[in-house]
């Protein structure tokens, strides 16, 4: 089966306590909306970022998260879960995303899309949800969800194709680098030979491992 986009999200503004700026709003409440959206390398048009320090750049310009594993938390919480549910801006389905190789290349309408890393579960995810104990739960369950790159501004739809277009022999997944760096520590030095992976999250794999750079 073929990989494809089952919908685009953008993030609409959300004042809460449990929301991460510093001014109360939030744009983790991500909505499908209708036609073709232009993804850039400096993220998404039309979508709400609130909490910029820890969200959105080159490196997070583009989150993509599996209907099938939305699915699964769905039946966990007994609760719909929409797309954009998990704050992503591609709902996808049929993309083995925790699978995905940190560095791959995918085509996705006009635009050329790279892995980047895994999501990390914050607080401010609990807090949308309301559930308190989400981030353990998030990172037990290990399908974070992944991090894209705009290598190729172009327009997505929802019903594209992804194809994936170029996979690095490392072979180091979105999953591996997830574990590795909440999970399993023992995994870490698999970490340092994934060029792809963002220079801020190589930095941290070397901190804990004790590396010169």
């Amino acid at each position: 089966m073929t990989g494809r986009v089952a919908a685009v999200n953008l993030g609409v503004v959300t004042e809460a306590q449990w929301a991460g700026d510093a001014s109360g709003r939030s744009g983790i409440d991500k909505r499908p909306v209708d036609g073709p959206v232009l993804l850039r390398a400096d993220g998404v048009t039309g979508d709400f970022i609130g909490e910029r320090a820890h969200h959105g750049g080159p490196d997070q310009a583009v989150y993509a998260y599996a209907q099938e594993d939305a699915g699964w938390w769905s039946a966990e919480l007994a609760r719909d879960i929409g797309p954009g549910g998990f704050g992503e801006n591609l709902t996808t389905w049929a993309v083995d995303v925790t699978g995905a190789v940190i560095g791959e290349r995918w085509s996705v309408g006009s635009a050329l899309l790279q892995v980047t890393k895994p999501r990390t579960p914050c607080l401010t995810f609990a807090g949308f949800w309301g559930v308190p104990d989400l981030i353990k739960r998030f990172t037990v369950r290990a399908t974070p969800g992944a991090y894209l790159r705009v290598l190729r501004d172009g327009e997505v739809g929802a019903g594209d194709p992804v194809e994936v277009v170029d996979r690095p022999a490392h072979g180091v997944t979105i999953g591996e680098v997830f574990r590795a760096t909440s999970l399993e520590p023992e995994l870490l030095p698999r970490l340092l030979d994934v060029p792809e992976l963002p220079a801020s999250t190589m930095e941290k794999v070397r901190r804990r491992l004790n590396v010169a750079g």
